[in-house]
């Protein structure tokens, strides 16, 4: 009888390691990816800095979000924006410096609500980042406020933007 115990517990031990590791390759693709859909038909695919910034006279920190979105109403419109915790004093625009797997160039960003998100639209936005391992990003928070810095590890960044372009209806870009 006990051997009939300890052959079924292997069984069942053998059957859930085969079911996690079936599971692993889904989460892999994901990465640290975060997936949401908004009233509005807005498909979004969110990341955490890997880095953190001070607020708050340095009592805070926070890690900024980058977002790669799908708007899934009429024509399918992408774009990306970066949240953040602090406002830039930009009112409109605002020069990014972006480095891509240390491909270094300048962009310019449109400054959002409340000059907490900073945007760029357009399929180009996420083009550019297809086949990138990195991403860093750097931006004046002001004219004596200094700078900020988000750094990406964008590890799981194709499946997240072809899950968004299947929930969005459309190609990925």
């Amino acid at each position: 009888m006990s051997l009939f115990f300890e052959t079924g517990r292997a069984v069942v031990l053998t059957l859930v390691l085969a079911f996690a590791c079936n599971l692993a390759p889904a989460d892999a693709i994901a990465g640290d990816w975060r997936f949401g859909t908004a009233d509005d038909g807005l498909v979004t695919a969110s990341l955490h800095a890997t880095n953190k910034l001070i607020t708050g006279g340095g009592a805070l920190s926070y890690s900024p979000v980058l977002t790669i979105a799908c708007g899934a109403g009429g024509e399918p419109r992408w774009t990306e924006w970066l949240q953040l915790n602090d406002a830039v004093s930009a009112s409109r625009k605002i020069t990014m410096s972006v480095a891509v797997d240390g491909d270094k160039f300048d962009e310019s960003w449109s400054v959002g609500s409340r000059g907490r998100m900073l945007v760029l639209d357009g399929a180009d936005a996420i083009k550019r980042l297809d086949s990138a391992s990195r991403l860093s990003l750097s931006w004046r928070f002001g004219l004596l406020s200094g700078r900020g810095q988000a750094d990406f590890d964008l590890a799981g960044f194709e499946g997240a933007v072809e899950q968004i372009a299947g929930n969005c209806h459309t190609d990925p870009p």
